[in-house]
């Protein structure tokens, strides 16, 4: 039999990790929104459907989902992300295997809390962990790399998903996605991933231990302590502002930006300078992140945002609509990358998949409320720029939240050994 060793490259492995997982974050595609929303209309459509039935839908799928993220947080803290992959792959694949048989919108409220559950949160959340697991010093740039690469792919899917549902049906395409997932997810998870560098007898960042220094030894705060300080809910609350919002406009893309006198087909392509700027913007996020205060960055963010929504109330066809997607793509990006690479740093890493999971827990479930708030506003108004305008109050309030210190802060500059230390 081969062995996973006989199979494992000499030198450091973190680097191969973070190939795999970026493969990973890119299979999340399906249970994201901009994947997602390319079946909305064509189901809405052949089932018969409202728009806000189809989001409320969407909210109690998504909300449920959400509820289950500190419990595999938890999970993958005891068992490890390897073995917890497995079960996440086969959940998520079978989920989108079922939705390409949905009759109701009971069915489909269903299948929204598997493929979000599985898909957006844990799948997403193991595949980020592992990476931030393996590195230390260099954390922001793997995690940058994997964060850019796979919301590329993420951001690229709606073009693939239109050309596919048009040859094939909506029914079809997921199924064809989840035969995907189990294909791919199933053996990276049990070959090719290992927890921790000690499994392989290596140390974060490919160090090399000196014989008069201490064993590397996971460090870090327990999940109540974390939630005990402003600074993680002032990153919270950012990472959670950009996917409650920009849910919000890629479930709804199509519709508003058609409504703006785009075509549908521009309006699907808007999704490319959202990918282009998500992957320049978590790629200098994972470069600045080891340098540079987190709350400097995170207003950043909240400014694109803030901009993305304004410019949203007076987009046209042309220079604004690009303009428009850049700026969606620099904000969430941005944040992505920067809640994965600071929390490790300033909580540790013996407890992250716990506190990470709330956060996710907590990020999934605004994004649940964002496709029907709008929806709802859009019923009554006509339009969504009601919408965006109630949108703009919350990421000047986040980026405010930069006068938050982390109380458990350590330097970004401070040595692994000397952390070790400073821990024993």
């Amino acid at each position: 039999m081969i062995s996973f060793r006989s199979l494992t490259p000499s030198g450091f492995y973190g680097w191969h990790v973070v190939g795999w997982s970026t493969l990973l974050v890119a299979l999340t595609a399906p249970g994201q929104t901009a994947a997602v929303s390319m079946f909305v209309d064509p189901m809405i459509s052949d089932l018969g459907l409202s728009r806000s039935a189809v989001s409320t839908a969407y909210l109690v799928g998504t909300l449920t989902g959400a509820v289950a993220m500190p419990w595999a947080g938890r999970v993958l803290d005891r068992f490890g992300v390897r073995r917890v992959l497995v079960v996440i792959g086969l959940v998520f694949g079978a989920a989108l295997c079922a939705m390409a048989v949905v009759s109701s919108i009971v069915g489909m409220t269903i299948g929204f809390v598997a493929i979000r559950m599985a898909g957006q949160g844990a799948l997403g959340l193991a595949a980020t962990t592992v990476v931030a697991l393996w590195f230390e010093r260099r954390r922001g740039t793997a995690l940058g790399l994997v964060s850019a690469i796979g919301t590329a792919a993420i951001s690229s899917a709606p073009l693939l998903l239109e050309t596919l549902i048009a040859d094939w049906g909506w029914r079809r395409a997921w199924f064809a996605e989840g035969v995907v997932v189990l294909a791919v997810v199933l053996p990276v998870a049990w070959f090719a991933l290992r927890d921790r560098p000690a499994d392989l007898g290596q140390r974060p960042d490919g160090t090399v231990r000196d014989a008069g220094s201490p064993p590397h030894i996971a460090w870090g705060v327990t999940r109540a302590v974390a939630l005990r300080t402003p600074f993680f809910w002032v990153v919270t609350g950012g990472i959670s502002a950009c996917g409650l919002y920009g849910t919000a406009v890629n479930f709804h893309q199509v519709s508003l930006l058609t409504e703006r006198g785009l075509t549908a087909t521009a309006a699907a392509a808007n999704f490319l300078p959202q990918t282009a700027a998500s992957l320049v913007a978590t790629l200098t996020m994972g470069l600045l992140v080891d340098r540079i205060d987190s709350r400097v960055l995170m207003t950043s963010s909240m400014a694109a945002l803030f901009g993305a929504l304004l410019l949203g109330t007076a987009i046209a066809p042309g220079l604004s609509a690009v303009l428009f997607g850049l700026l969606l793509g620099i904000g969430s990006g941005g944040m992505r990358t920067l809640e994965a690479a600071t929390f490790p740093r300033y909580f540790g890493t013996r407890h992250l998949g716990s506190i990470r999971g709330t956060v996710t827990a907590i990020n999934v479930g605004a994004t649940a409320f964002g496709p029907l708030m709008f929806a709802l506003l859009h019923d009554l108004t006509g339009s969504y720029t009601p919408a965006l305008l109630a949108s703009l109050p919350l990421p000047l309030l986040i980026a405010a939240g930069r006068a938050v210190r982390p109380a458990t802060a350590i330097g970004p500059a401070e040595t692994a050994t000397e952390r070790e230390k400073s821990h024993h």
